[in-house]
């Protein structure tokens, strides 16, 4: 599975994927903005946008619209903000791909922006952040992150605050859209089953070729140096105790961010991983329990995810039992089954999400977008085969340090409850 690389004559970039499946397409428009690209005043405005972008534009000038369009093509659609990007999407049969793109580009090139859509929208975002609010088991890895980089925007809350998204006006989002919306820092995607007869190439020109090309806002990189443990806990009467319990990691661009995915599997990356045998199914403290990894082009981590008994002896427990499967890590006790089996399980899902065109989209789109580059699934696969057990144990010993492990924590606890001490492996 290759893409076609095309750069339009401003500067976008378009990969056209022909998967030889279903007569279904997914296209997706990538730009490079997300909440790292914000301040204090403006936190949230990314995904503040991301909503405005379907209130209306000037060939399709409301939300009713928009849905009625893509929905009477039998489509689905949607959007999402990350940190560093925001995706809008659509799916729908291939026979469809003309109008599919024609919305595509009318709401992100020219959204209304109107002043009574954006009061009225203001209500809708607090409700999204009382949500999450709400949902402890999303909002610990929010907390987890805002642990690790206080006092940088990528330690910012996606969705902004109530104070700063109920203070935003028409131009805070023209500002923001000049900022990053344009062509050179964006990317367009078509995956899934294609015709064969359909020029989509000269369909997307028609529509993007009029996107003014423009500079792209930077960001100040994260220098991190952290010498003793770090802990943040949010008071909050539950119903069960949720943790983010990790270490900073590798980037996006980090070699060795390939041994620290199978070092991730090993530990939680399944029902039959360490983590989830030893919490778990040995002694009854989780429900949930798994380990992954966040990668940003400049700082990543890796992080233990649980849901635990609201009992603080029996979570601090959990907490020490995760960190001494850590440690077993660094001391080399990792079989060559598990690292079988943990190639394995990597390869097999990545695999196994590349049947849906959507994955398709995002593996390959955002790979462009951020890290500049134009690897296949086939070339992932390469290089996690290549891997060695000592490699796997070298990056252990690289991140798990006594010093490097951060603990947030959302449950019926104070600050007091949970010290250094009990972080100690």
């Amino acid at each position: 599975m290759k893409p076609d690389v095309i750069t339009l004559s401003n500067g976008l970039k378009v990969l056209l994927i022909d998967t030889k499946s279903f007569p279904t397409l997914t296209t997706i428009l990538l730009v490079g903005a997300g909440s790292r690209y914000e301040n204090a005043k403006n936190n949230g405005v990314a995904h503040f946008f991301e909503h405005m972008a379907f209130k209306g534009s000037t060939k399709y000038p409301d939300s009713f619209t928009i849905s009625s369009t893509i929905e009477s093509l039998g489509g689905v659609f949607n959007a999402f903000t990350s940190k560093d990007h925001t995706g809008y999407w659509i799916k729908a049969t291939n026979e469809h791909f003309p109008t599919v793109i024609d919305v595509i580009s009318d709401m992100v090139l020219n959204p209304l922006l109107l002043d009574d859509e954006i009061e009225r929208e203001k209500g809708v975002i607090v409700e999204e952040i009382n949500m999450y609010e709400d949902t402890p088991y999303r909002k610990v890895g929010e907390l987890f992150e805002t642990l690790l980089y206080k006092g940088d925007p990528l330690g910012f809350d996606i969705a902004g605050t109530r104070d700063t998204v109920t203070k935003f006006n028409r131009k805070t989002f023209t500002d923001y859209i000049g900022s990053l919306y344009n062509p050179q820092n964006s990317v367009l995607v078509v995956a899934g089953g294609m015709d064969g007869k359909t020029d989509y190439k000269k369909i997307i020109e028609e529509k993007f070729n009029g996107w003014k090309s423009g500079k792209k806002m930077s960001f100040k990189g994260l220098k991190e140096n952290q010498s003793k443990p770090g802990i943040l806990i949010k008071h909050k009467k539950t119903e069960q105790t949720h943790f983010c319990l990790g270490f900073r990691a590798y980037s996006s661009r980090d070699k060795r961010r390939h041994a620290a995915g199978i070092l991730a599997a090993i530990l939680g990356g399944g029902m039959s991983s360490r983590l989830f045998i030893e919490v778990r199914e040995r002694r009854g403290l989780c429900y949930y329990i798994s380990a992954g990894r966040e990668s940003y082009s400049d700082v990543g981590n890796f992080v233990t995810h649980a849901g635990v008994t609201n009992n603080l002896e029996k979570t601090k427990e959990a907490i020490s039992v995760t960190l001494q499967e850590h440690k077993k890590m660094t001391a080399g006790d990792i079989k060559k089954e598990e690292l079988f089996k943990a190639k394995e399980l990597l390869k097999g899902r990545l695999l196994l999400s590349l049947e849906d065109s959507q994955n398709v989209s995002t593996f390959f789109g955002t790979r462009l977008l951020l890290d500049d580059e134009t690897s296949t699934p086939q070339d992932l696969v390469k290089k996690v085969d290549a891997i060695k057990v000592e490699e796997v144990v070298d990056v252990a010993r690289d991140i798990f340090k006594p010093e490097g492990v951060n603990l947030a924590l959302i449950g019926p606890f104070r600050d007091a409850d949970i010290t250094a001490k009990d972080l100690a492996f």
